[in-house]
């Protein structure tokens, strides 16, 4: 790291914390415990992540078959997530475990996966390696639910160890490689005990009463964990769902250190994301499916559907490009992440419409990469229709966030809080030539060139940049 960049992150650092009303609601409910971590080799893989960006989820297991909900239909709460599509609850659940007979994605192909999601632009992938029901899309020895058990129709296929695909696919790609891990486990005996009935996404049993049933549990979990950490290569993110199962309730204590321990001994340097629980295991936090509104004080990522659901579902409602194009830059000049969620088919393709967003995504990301990759933020970071980041170097973009319908760019570009030096060049990303500037009060308007106007260098928002350090009227 540059000594420039350095003291660019404390000087940020020092405006977040100072600056009036920089903390969002969002960020207002989180521990601030989560920032004592002090390994230097995952606070070095910690600035690495946040110059990623853009990075690919994907929720997938024998439920896709059914075009459902992921887990959450077994779980047997009253919420709009749970719902079933029999009335039977004993039946429908007895009837869901049974997908695991007949899941045999034929078509899976996770070097097609790696090759759309680079063509985007994305630099890391978080795959559900094991989500809430317990279906493990990994070779485990602990269960035999899973991908690679015989009674799996996709256990014969060379490539029945899904995850271990999945990340070669990527890492061959340069991705870094991420894997969600499901602390609850629903089909364990020793989380959801078949002795008693279970009310509700917890341990169904008191842990108190029966210290050893959840002994088995905290070991269970622990030896999966070691699995993924020993048998699938260079692992950078261990992504750690169902924040309930925390010692703050009913008592669900994992032995969070004894895992990190474990798991750092085998991946040196590993982010951990212990989500929604707080403390030195979350190492970042993960708004899910939201953006806040400022800033954060601490490393984050947003974790957002592509359509409505996390898994694929046959009539699912897509976001546009614009869409996500604007969402990846609104994150990104608050200096978030931004982590997209595609569900692939039970056939094991991605879906059509999902391949073409992440096509068009990419073409908008060759011509103004720059501008997203290995920015930090910088002062007002959003206003009106334009966002801002700020490259190592000093150079100052400024993406404006085209309306649907807005094919022509504007003649002129008002920033009325950026002062840049007297030889400041203004590019347009996509355009050659350096563009005219004008300075009026404490800011500048950049003039457009007609034919940049009527032959725009891309589609959804266009970056202009200020390549010299520019003085910011806050």
């Amino acid at each position: 790291m540059t000594a420039h960049r350095k003291a660019g992150f404390i000087l940020a650092f020092l405006l977040l914390i100072l600056l009036p009303g920089s903390r969002s609601l969002l960020s207002a409910q989180v521990r601030t415990d989560s920032l004592k971590e002090a390994d230097p080799a995952v606070l070095q893989k910690l600035e690495w992540f946040q110059d990623l960006k853009f990075g690919l989820m994907m929720h997938w297991g024998p439920y896709s078959q059914w075009g459902v909900v992921e887990s959450w239909s077994i779980c047997s709460e009253d919420e709009p997530w749970c719902q079933r599509t029999m009335q039977n609850y004993v039946e429908y659940c007895e009837a869901y475990e049974q997908l695991k007979d007949t899941f045999n994605p034929a078509k899976f192909n996770p070097d097609q996966w790696a090759d759309a999601a680079r063509y985007a632009g994305m630099k890391y992938v978080v795959f559900t390696t094991k989500h809430h029901d317990g279906f493990c899309m990994f070779d485990t020895r602990q269960t035999d639910y899973s991908i690679t058990d015989s009674g799996c129709a996709f256990h014969a296929n060379p490539r029945a160890n899904i995850t271990k695909e999945i990340f070669h696919a990527f890492r061959k790609d340069g991705f870094g490689i991420g894997a969600y891990f499901s602390k609850p486990d629903w089909h364990s005996p020793y989380y959801w005990d078949p002795y008693w009935a279970h009310a509700d996404r917890n341990v169904n049993y008191s842990i108190e009463k029966h210290p050893d049933i959840w002994k088995k549990f905290v070991q269970f979990t622990y030896n999966q964990i070691q699995e993924l950490m020993t048998g699938y290569g260079p692992i950078d993110i261990l992504w750690l769902d169902g924040g309930w199962v925390n010692p703050a309730n009913r008592n669900q204590d994992i032995d969070m250190p004894a895992i990190a321990r474990m798991a750092r001994s085998k991946q040196p340097g590993l982010i951990i994301v212990d989500r929604d629980v707080g403390g030195k295991y979350e190492n970042y936090k993960t708004p899910e499916q939201q953006v806040p509104d400022r800033p954060l004080r601490y490393v984050w990522e947003t974790c957002m559907t592509m359509g409505n659901s996390w898994s694929y579902t046959p009539d699912d409602n897509y976001k546009t490009t614009s869409q996500l194009v604007h969402l990846l830059v609104d994150i990104v000049a608050k200096g978030g992440n931004f982590l997209l969620n595609i569900g692939p088919t039970p056939e094991g393709d991605l879906p059509p419409v999902a391949l073409k967003r992440l096509q068009e995504i990419g073409d908008w990301m060759k011509v103004n990469g720059d501008a997203i990759y290995s920015t930090r933020p910088v002062v007002p970071y959003a206003k009106d229709n334009l966002r801002f980041t700020k490259t190592e170097h000093g150079s100052v973009n400024a993406i404006y966030l085209s309306a649907d319908s807005e094919n022509v760019m504007p003649a002129e570009i008002h920033l009325d809080f950026l002062v840049p030096s007297e030889n400041s060049n203004v590019y347009l990303r996509g355009y050659p030539s350096p563009l005219k500037w004008e300075r009026f009060g404490f800011g500048v308007t950049i003039i457009v060139p007609e034919v940049a106007r009527k032959n725009p260098p891309c589609k959804f928002a266009w970056t202009f940049v200020i390549d010299k350090p520019a003085k910011i009227i806050e």
